[in-house]
């Protein structure tokens, strides 16, 4: 007998553990955050997930996210996480998804089949758009606010929108979803003040694809991660 989730049982109840495997959540981006919240999901038992993102793992992945390895820079994101999840626990479901969540093409994913939504994406008009089309399928959404430029973990705080300070891109989030009468959407963000006003010279430098470098370390988007996780595990398990 698989014994993997015999601490999880102890922790958290027998019941309460079949909840999660009953569960099907969709994670929105497989990057320094997304890719630590699919790691944390996965090994506390949830039973099915799909995840969404376009890239492949670069090079500049490999300092803080937990999917990248040299081995697999070239690769499909959502493929490397995917056989990584499976390698973990080979009884999860896994959904690979490769594509760009956008307003253009949201209709491709039925929203409506996931029990909880991670928003880890990095494109404020997606986050938007994504939120906006949770609430109307009356399905639970969590969403990440931004990493980059930070570096102190004591910094990241759980809260609804509507109660977010310091942090620009939660600023613009706030302002835009209040336009369409949303306030209410439980977010993780950093009060820390972004590093990156110092850092212009890397910003303004470019990748091969021609992204600007954001400065990033593993600290802040890795416990962000494990925020997430942690919040849609104590929200399933509450019903």
């Amino acid at each position: 007998m698989d014994n993997m989730f015999q601490r999880t049982a102890l922790l958290i109840g027998e019941n309460n553990l079949q909840k999660l495997r009953n569960s099907h959540v969709a994670i929105f981006g497989i990057g320094g955050v997304g890719g630590f919240t699919l790691e944390a999901l996965v090994r506390s038992g949830i039973g099915k997930i799909t995840i969404i993102d376009s890239d492949c793992v670069e090079q500049t992945n490999l300092n803080r996210q937990i999917i990248s390895n040299r081995q697999v820079v070239g690769q499909s994101k959502v493929e490397v996480a995917k056989n990584r999840a499976l390698s973990i626990n080979p009884r999860v479901e896994i959904v690979a998804i490769k594509m760009k969540y956008l307003k253009e093409n949201a209709n491709e994913i039925d929203i409506s089949k996931f029990d909880y939504i991670v928003d880890a994406i990095d494109t404020v008009s997606s986050k938007i758009h994504l939120i906006q089309q949770a609430k109307e399928h009356g399905v639970r959404i969590i969403s990440c606010m931004g990493t980059g430029g930070k570096l102190d973990t004591r910094k990241l705080c759980v809260s609804t929108i509507d109660k977010t300070n310091g942090c620009p891109l939660a600023r613009v989030m706030r302002r835009e979803l209040r336009k369409i009468g949303i306030s209410d959407t439980k977010v993780v963000y950093s009060t820390e003040q972004s590093m990156i006003d110092a850092q212009q010279e890397l910003i303004s430098q470019k990748m091969p694809n021609g992204r600007s470098v954001t400065p990033s370390m593993i600290f802040v988007p890795a416990t962000a991660g494990l925020m997430l996780a942690q919040e849609v595990v104590l929200d399933i398990i509450k019903g």
